[in-house]
């Protein structure tokens, strides 16, 4: 079967990931809609969707796959300092989760639209805000002064949770946010985040390269039962841990 292959609009059925095109490298599928079940029947397959507003819907599954086990978290030494920091500081960096889901989503787009454009559009928003309200998408906000100045967001699936995108409007902010949600994930028990695509920004934080069929072989492997539902709350106890060795 040739890629990418066209969707039907009746049913929710992907091709199988190995279908994917070499060039463009890794899509899969076109046409579709944004629909809570196909998008959750997408992420369990290792397939997302990606597309600008001058383009049809595209649904990719990359080979290699970008992605860190929570426990493998990467947290330099100039980041522990800052963590620290915040103890001491009179104008703290508060994280918090699942408190500002729409707001982080509309920065991440309004951010990147001003560097090279984005694929978060005003029908990709609406259709992870539906996500976030029925317990599958989460956002980790940080702020300061109660102004918000960073955050991510991405879909939580069993043990997996899959990052969508993030945003700064101050230096180290989105490191801290990662930082936060892979520490809090350990302590859940999740057993990896999904990064999609490899970045310097990424891999500094201790993401690294896996194929796509070790990935889709981690999928079918998740306990659907291990994830966390309902709202998300960050438990600010666990940076702790980055002190204790």
């Amino acid at each position: 079967m040739p890629a990418p292959f066209w969707l039907k609009s009746d049913s929710i059925e992907f091709p199988d990931v190995s279908l994917a095109a070499e060039d463009p490298p890794g899509l899969l599928a076109v046409g579709g809609d944004l629909s809570p079940e196909r998008l959750l029947a997408a992420y369990a397959r290792g397939i997302f969707p990606w597309f600008t507003r001058q383009s049809p819907m595209l649904w990719w599954s990359p080979d290699p796959r970008m992605v860190m086990r929570p426990a493998d978290v990467h947290v330099s030494a100039s980041m522990r300092k800052l963590i620290r920091q915040q103890k001491f500081s009179n104008s703290p960096l508060k994280v918090s989760m699942d408190t500002a889901f729409s707001d982080v989503i509309r920065l991440c787009a309004e951010l990147r639209e001003q560097q090279d454009g984005t694929w978060i559009t005003p029908e990709m928003q609406a259709a992870y805000q539906t996500l976030y309200e029925l317990g599958h998408a989460h956002s980790i906000e940080v702020r300061q002064d109660g102004k918000l100045i960073g955050g991510l967001y991405g879909v939580s699936q069993g043990g997996l949770f899959f990052g969508e995108s993030m945003f700064s409007m101050a230096p180290n902010v989105s490191k801290l946010a990662f930082i936060a949600l892979a520490l809090q994930l350990q302590r859940w028990g999740y057993q990896l985040i999904d990064c999609q695509l490899p970045t310097d920004h990424l891999a500094s934080l201790g993401a690294s390269p896996m194929s796509r069929a070790d990935f889709v072989s981690e999928l079918a492997a998740v306990d659907a039962q291990q994830g966390r539902s309902g709202r998300w709350t960050f438990e600010e106890d666990v940076f702790a841990s980055l002190f204790l060795s």
